[in-house]
């Protein structure tokens, strides 16, 4: 599908315009909205039939009590009636539903694009707000492709129509009326220009409380467990406080609009009325001629206001794609033109070349690290919270970029390698590790949706998962709620071993991995664990440093630095720092 169009070197905020709508939405769908057009246009001519017929009946039927006349009069009219509703069907057959058709092609294509931004754009960005860009802000582009545009533009044409036959009837009586409807076309215009920043920033302001509410309710336990459900409140009745101050204004403007055809329209009428009448009693007019004109008046005045309607939902729909194509502006992150070597065969070893990283400028994180993890090794990670362990992890799983030193990976350039070519030989276990609402086996095979149930019974083996599963009625089939809420701790770190064991990796990051088991638990984990890492390249984050005895070197992180490396052994018989966390963790 053809959409708006990206550009990564704009800095500035993008604007949709009309004539940029018109080329990348309308254009493709021109044959539908020709057909449109078409439509309208004859539901419009139809609409002609009874104002028209209406002089006839005043000025030939009646006086001459022509019952023939009549009785076909009434058949043209009903006709004209039955090709409106017909022709009203047809649009919203042909263009309302392709409307709804654009707008999920639309969500589709916001979210592929959302899903290809980098680790970082989420990290600043609350999902709520994401959710509420993704499904919203693409709503409007219905009035572009559907009835709206083509009424506005088959609006113009009907009023175009009415104003010539208008003048043709009564040049002083027209002129009168058209003088106050372009006031109220400049009103309308001005207003348009002062209410499209206003949904720019609605749309800004939904997406922010809708990303609030997402938070809220997803930690509702700990909202209950600190008694802070009237500090929540607090912090929502200001987000819809914003919003009704943002509507207030849009409606404001509306509502100047709105009176202000009132009263222009209104005087309109009253002229037609003042001048009809004088024309009448001086008997240049028939009564029939004036009901046409004052029909006619109304047919022209109808759409103008209809397009003051239609104008307003417009420039909400650009106010909407503004937001949309801003995201579609945003380089994704296979989009990076160095990023041009395609791993194959890959071994996995990874090497730390001098690397520093700091996710605020001026405050470093790590500071000129240098390590190498030889391919189906197991390198831990040790040290207190908050040293850079978890920083190195996300390094290793391409999460973050270094920013200086390089990061190799089987002795190529990290950030020149392409990341889905990368990332296809990785595995992450993760501390608090995600889990998506649906059954177990529905998680397990989540990596690899096409495995084969021997393999998912090898996975759920391996990690132990039969040991509680075994336990539900449904088996695997168990449904777990949203982010495993029905599981423990325990049994949610199993399922995602499970998960990577499945995966089958070449490099595995295991961050605290063990954290949320209990003994027995972990027990069973270190087996499977042990056969999970069997000639892989692992990195392991631990705080249980029982868990970590066995590899093959170990890494001991402070303020960003190595201090120790070493094999347990050998670092025991140092007395150092890992000594120290050894021993106290020993005594507990």
């Amino acid at each position: 599908m053809q959409h708006l169009k990206e550009s990564t070197k704009n800095k500035k905020k993008p604007k949709v315009t009309l004539k940029q709508a018109f080329k990348t939405i309308i254009w493709p769908r021109r044959n539908l909205v020709f057909l449109g057009l078409i439509l309208i246009i004859i539901r419009s001519l139809s609409g002609f039939v009874l104002p028209l017929q209406s002089k006839v009946l005043i000025d030939e039927v009646v006086p001459n009590k022509n019952y023939d006349q009549l009785y076909m009069l009434i058949l043209i009219v009903i006709a004209a009636i039955l090709v409106q509703a017909v022709t009203s069907f047809l649009l919203t057959k042909v263009l309302s539903i392709q409307a709804q058709y654009l707008i999920s092609e639309l969500r589709a294509e916001v979210q592929k694009k959302v899903l290809t931004l980098p680790i970082s754009f989420f990290d600043n960005t609350k999902s709520g707000a994401l959710v509420s860009r993704i499904m919203s802000d693409v709503e409007g582009v219905r009035n572009l492709i559907g009835t709206g545009l083509v009424q506005l533009i088959g609006g113009s044409i009907t009023a175009i129509i009415t104003l010539v036959i208008l003048i043709k009837m009564n040049v002083w009586m027209t002129l009168f009326t058209f003088v106050p409807l372009s006031i109220f076309g400049l009103i309308a215009l001005k207003s348009f220009k002062y209410i499209r920043p206003i949904f720019r920033a609605r749309g800004k302001i939904n997406a922010e409380v809708k990303g609030r509410l997402t938070e809220t309710l997803g930690g509702i336990r700990v909202i209950k467990a600190f008694n802070a459900e009237e500090q929540e409140s607090k912090i929502f009745e200001k987000g819809v406080a914003d919003i009704f101050t943002n509507v207030k204004k849009s409606m404001t403007a509306t509502a100047i609009m709105t009176s202000s055809s009132t009263f222009l329209i209104g005087l309109a009428t009253t002229g037609v009325m003042g001048i009809g009448g004088y024309y009448m009693i001086q008997g240049t007019m028939t009564f029939g001629d004036f009901i046409q004109f004052t029909f006619l008046l109304a047919f022209m005045v109808a759409p103008i206001v209809q397009m003051s309607n239609i104008g307003s939902q417009l420039t909400e729909a650009l106010a909407g794609l503004d937001r949309t194509e801003e995201l579609m502006n945003m380089a994704a992150e296979e989009d990076d033109e160095e990023r041009t070597i395609v791993l194959e065969n890959t071994k996995g070893e990874i090497i730390f070349d001098d690397v520093s990283f700091a996710y605020e400028e001026g405050k470093e994180v790590l500071n000129n690290i240098n390590f190498k993890v030889p391919s189906g090794s197991v390198t831990a990670l040790v040290g207190s919270s908050g040293s850079g362990k978890s920083t190195i992890a996300g390094l290793s799983a391409t999460f973050l970029n270094p920013k200086s030193g390089k990061i190799t990976i089987d002795n190529q350039d990290m950030s020149k390698v392409k990341l889905s070519s990368y990332r296809k030989n990785l595995g992450v276990v993760l501390q608090d590790e995600f889990l998506f609402e649906g059954s177990i086996r529905e998680n397990i095979l989540f990596p690899r949706p096409n495995a084969s149930e021997e393999e998912l019974q090898n996975a759920v083996k391996a990690a132990y998962v039969n040991e509680f599963t075994d336990r539900f009625e449904d088996g695997l089939d168990t449904l777990i709620g949203e982010r495993g809420v029905k599981l423990s701790g325990g049994q949610r770190q199993r399922l995602a071993i499970a998960r990577a064991i499945l995966a089958d990796p070449r490099i595995l990051i295991l961050d605290e991995a063990t954290s949320s088991l209990d003994t027995e638990s972990e027990a069973l984990i270190q087996k499977s664990l042990s056969e999970l890492i069997k000639d892989r390249t692992t990195i392991v984050i631990a705080h249980r440093l029982s868990t970590i005895k066995k590899a093959d070197q170990i890494l001991v992180i402070e303020a960003g630095e190595i201090v120790e490396r070493g094999t347990h052994n050998e670092l025991i018989s140092l007395e150092g720092r890992y000594y120290d966390l050894y021993t106290y963790q020993a005594k507990i």
